[in-house]
């Protein structure tokens, strides 16, 4: 794998041995851009650190890749500030109302299985 970031950028993206079969796994999934080189490594540029910055903070904040591949477009800086244009504001609305679904369905369960304990 080719890299034209800063050797100290690389090490901030290698995190563990899974990093090069996520970088490929981003990339199956059009987060992430690459070319190839005549060696047929792939070439990440000096954008993919932060990049994969990014795609690991939406996804901390559990959105899907697929939510992430609309969103990513409209991020900045290595926290994954966004942009809040009325697409990507529609689009996190609906992703913060299914996650609140899902929390009272988990509530409601702990409560039935809690009802079962003295």
């Amino acid at each position: 794998m080719l890299w034209s970031a800063s050797h100290a950028d690389r090490r901030a993206v290698r995190t563990d041995r899974r990093e090069p079969r996520l970088l490929r796994y981003y990339e199956s999934q059009g987060l992430l851009e690459t070319c190839r080189a005549a060696n047929g490594y792939r070439h990440y540029d000096d954008t993919a650190v932060t990049t994969v910055r990014q795609i690991r903070a939406l996804l901390a904040s559990g959105l899907s890749t697929e939510v992430i591949r609309s969103v990513l477009p409209c991020t900045y800086g290595d926290e994954a500030r966004v942009d809040l244009c009325p697409e990507v504001r529609s689009i996190l609305t609906r992703e913060l109302a299914a996650l609140d679904e899902r929390i009272a369905g988990l509530q409601q369960s702990r409560g039935a299985l809690a009802a079962y304990l003295p």
